[in-house]
């Protein structure tokens, strides 16, 4: 009887011991397989594809920086956090740090010019009446930016010399990925905003389906994050462009109407059925650095021309898109401190030389509008689809207007 009575006590154990044990093992798994899908996608979105200038696609006469990159500006530092879970979610984040300090302590003179303000760019009003940015520029998704503003007023806040620090203006622009991410899960926490501010780094900068550009779609075919610079060798100044491209139109490329010749699967299968050929609605979310000594007015005027850019790649600019540039100076004699009252002289740099950013801006924000297209994968979801542009064929087309 005790031998029996022995086994019945050790049964409930063992199937609680099981039951844990499978518990543990099943959330290990889907812990592993989140983040292999996670690696699995961000290597993807990174692996070796052509940007605009080796397919010979080089918009305007000044020649690009090292890197064809916004990081060409000294000390501006980019990072992106991918999120990618199971089947639903393609989103993430990209953070774009003026400069290595603290930014509340040592603001940067900064503006924001709205092309179309469907869209919700948190903190403009502040930076068009102050004129300066105090925290990373952060770009992610439609409902996320909520988050994002939470994130970056933590992290402001958390900076050493900040401990008496009672208002924070984040910096925070979004497109809508919903076409492909189940944006209405609200994946994006903000730990994600914290890993892209932290990690952002000058350099190289990963384009594509990567940070928040991960479920973005462009002219039908995916769109995601790209880059490219200017500088500029009469003046030793540069300007570098980053885009999120998320928006519609009639694509054109190195005014090559490929739209005419080459559309994405769902375009043509919506002729095909007599609907409509596509939504132009979308959005654009660019961000405009310069190492020149502007001030808020010529940095507005700046972020304009990056808007004007995006016509140069079929932008239908519609009811539905939201377009925004955000710009900024890296040069000190540009900066305001916190708390500073004392008077001190500043070098802007005049108005009548502004015309060569002004192009260089323009030049810029096309080939980065480019990059982003080029450097795009397929992404699919159990939300959507989008094809990345057949390179094959855009060269193809171009060579045929060459010819």
């Amino acid at each position: 009887m005790t031998t029996s009575r022995t086994q019945s006590r050790q049964r409930p154990r063992s199937l609680a011991f099981f039951a844990v044990f499978a518990f543990f093992a099943v959330f290990a798994f889907s812990a592993f397989s989140a983040a292999f899908a996670s690696f699995a996608f961000s290597l993807h979105a990174q692996s070796a594809k052509p940007r605009a200038r080796d397919l010979g696609i080089a918009p305007g006469v000044h020649p690009p920086g090292a890197l064809d990159a916004i990081t060409d500006v000294a000390g501006v530092r980019v990072g992106h956090t991918t999120v990618v879970e199971g089947d639903r979610v393609r989103t993430g984040v990209t953070a774009i740090l003026p400069h290595g300090g603290n930014l509340f302590q040592d603001k940067v003179a900064g503006a924001v010019f709205v092309g179309n303000a469907f869209g919700k760019l948190a903190g403009s009003t502040q930076v068009a009446e102050l004129g300066t940015i105090e925290t990373p520029i952060v770009l992610t998704n439609t409902l996320s930016v909520g988050t994002a503003v939470d994130a970056v007023a933590r992290y402001t806040i958390a900076q050493p010399g900040n401990d008496e620090v009672r208002s924070v203006n984040p910096l925070v622009g979004e497109t809508n990925d919903g076409g492909l991410n189940d944006i209405r899960g609200f994946h994006v926490t903000r730990e994600h905003v914290l890993e892209a501010i932290r990690s952002a780094t000058v350099g190289p900068v990963a384009e594509g389906a990567v940070g928040a550009g991960a479920g973005t779609i462009r002219y039908g075919w995916k769109g995601g994050i790209g880059t490219a610079s200017r500088a500029l060798a009469r003046t030793g100044y540069t300007v570098g462009v980053l885009a999120q491209t998320n928006f519609g139109g009639n694509l054109t490329i190195a005014g090559v109407p490929i739209y005419k010749s080459l559309q994405p699967p769902a375009r043509r299968a919506a002729v095909d059925e007599g609907a409509a050929a596509s939504r132009a609605d979308g959005s654009c979310m660019l961000v405009v650095a310069t190492d020149a000594p502007l001030d808020a007015r010529d940095l507005r005027r700046l972020a304009a021309r990056a808007v004007f850019g995006l016509a140069r790649t079929g932008s239908s600019y519609s009811n539905g898109s939201g377009d925004f540039a955000v710009a900024f100076s890296t040069a000190p004699e540009v900066r305001s401190r916190f708390n500073e009252t004392a008077p001190r002289a500043r070098s802007v740099l005049p108005t009548d030389a502004t015309s060569p950013l002004f192009e260089a801006a323009l030049e810029a924000t096309e080939e980065a509008v480019y990059n982003s297209l080029f450097q795009a994968t397929s992404v699919r979801s159990a939300i959507g689809a989008a094809d990345a542009i057949p390179i094959d064929r855009v060269r193809e087309l171009i060579r045929n207007r060459d010819r």
